[in-house]
């Protein structure tokens, strides 16, 4: 069931979501309260699960990783015990910014960020020494149009 938010949790949540390491002062300022009242909620907000965690934002650019691929990956098992070793692999690799389940055709969709074609490479071919796939189509963004961590409120 979804968290009833009220104008100031949403208030604060875009705060957060724009700048988490802006001060309670300012937030409080931006929306029209005080610093306790905002402490308080966002202190509810963790505790309900909405605030999941706080984190930093990196340059992939900025670290040499200039290469995003989103890859398809096609499979013709789906035992537990196939599927267990497939997600392992997956949360192993650093390499795997994000990692789907589909349905229709594609089985999973992965967001892969490397430093160039020949790291994707030994992505890639780690990946199917681990485990058995049918068929891994790897497309390479040239542009990324939008990018962003902030939900609709």
């Amino acid at each position: 069931m979804a968290y009833q938010l009220d104008q100031l949790d949403r208030n604060i949540l875009s705060e957060l979501q724009e700048d988490a390491a802006q001060s309670l002062d300012e937030i409080a300022r931006k929306t029209g309260s005080s610093k306790t009242p905002v402490w308080n909620r966002i202190r509810k907000l963790k505790a309900a699960g909405v605030i999941e965690r706080q984190t930093v934002i990196l340059s992939p650019e900025a670290l040499g990783l200039e290469a995003c691929f989103f890859v398809l990956v096609r499979t013709s098992e789906h035992e537990a015990d196939w599927q267990a070793a497939f997600l392992k692999a997956l949360r192993a690799r650093p390499e795997v910014m994000e990692a789907h389940r589909l349905a229709g055709d594609i089985d999973y969709i992965l967001k892969v960020r490397v430093k160039n074609a020949k790291a994707y490479d030994e992505f890639y071919q780690s990946l199917i020494a681990q485990v058995k796939v049918f068929n891994v189509t790897a497309l390479l963004s040239m542009e990324e149009i939008k990018s962003t961590t902030v939900l609709p409120l």
